[in-house]
């Protein structure tokens, strides 16, 4: 199998998906060095994150954070072969390698009960193929065992794109657009929210404020990304 994987490695080299070099044999996805100039947001080492507080007063947050800025074309290029071009296995092995570092580092997964991620709308899915989200709630149970609840949120309103929208347009856009389903599964229980980037939070704020109608539900929130231009503060802005 080593021999197969190094001659198919020089036929069909693997690039790096940010700076576009070879991969070596140990390096999937992205270069170490890639790896070592993302632009990780390290909110975990805050007691409480900007993410966090933008959320504060919307529904009953636990704890928030983010992996990376998502502030220029390398970064984009993650997100978008998760999300646009077919790889959300990638966004697997990035949820993988960030739950490794907040078990490290933090406690934040030690009273999670379940996972859910935003869900899409069926038709958007039928497109896609995939739940982007899913897969990386499916890279933080791996490294977890916490278990991921489906069938528990359902999007009811295929809303247009939030991409290009400004923040009051945003909020208008997602009103109203999640169900909740079985709210008897997460009664009582701290559920880990996921989804992948996070620009106004709108949309989390929407999913999570149904989840919230269930008694002594508490939320966190995990994302990959936040996105550059978001009104939520930088590290600086934090005393």
């Amino acid at each position: 199998m080593k021999i197969f994987n190094d001659i198919t490695d020089i036929l069909m080299p693997r690039r790096c998906l940010m700076c576009g070099n070879r991969l070596s044999q140990e390096e999937r996805y992205i270069c170490t060095s890639c790896l070592m100039h993302i632009p990780y947001t390290e909110y975990h080492k805050l007691e409480h994150s900007p993410l966090e507080k933008q959320f504060w007063g919307l529904f009953p947050i636990k704890s928030a954070v983010a992996m990376f800025h998502h502030d220029g074309e390398r970064t984009r290029r993650i997100i978008y072969h998760i999300k646009y071009w077919g790889h959300p296995e990638i966004g697997t092995h990035m949820a993988q390698f960030y739950a490794e570092e907040l078990k490290t580092d933090t406690s934040f997964f030690d009273t999670v009960d379940a996972i859910i991620p935003v869900p899409l709308h069926w038709r958007r899915q039928l497109k896609r193929h995939y739940n982007q989200s899913h897969y990386i709630a499916r890279g933080i149970s791996k490294r977890t065992n916490i278990p991921i609840l489906k069938n528990v949120m359902k999007r009811v309103k295929n809303n247009p794109s939030q991409a290009r929208k400004k923040g009051l347009e945003r909020k208008e856009n997602v009103e109203g657009i999640f169900l909740l389903q079985h709210p008897e599964r997460i009664a009582g229980k701290h559920i880990l929210l996921i989804d992948d980037v996070v620009t106004t939070g709108s949309t989390l704020a929407s999913c999570a404020q149904e989840l919230a109608k269930v008694p002594n539900v508490k939320i966190s929130v995990l994302t990959l990304a936040i996105a550059a231009h978001t009104a939520i503060p930088t590290l600086q802005d934090v005393p």
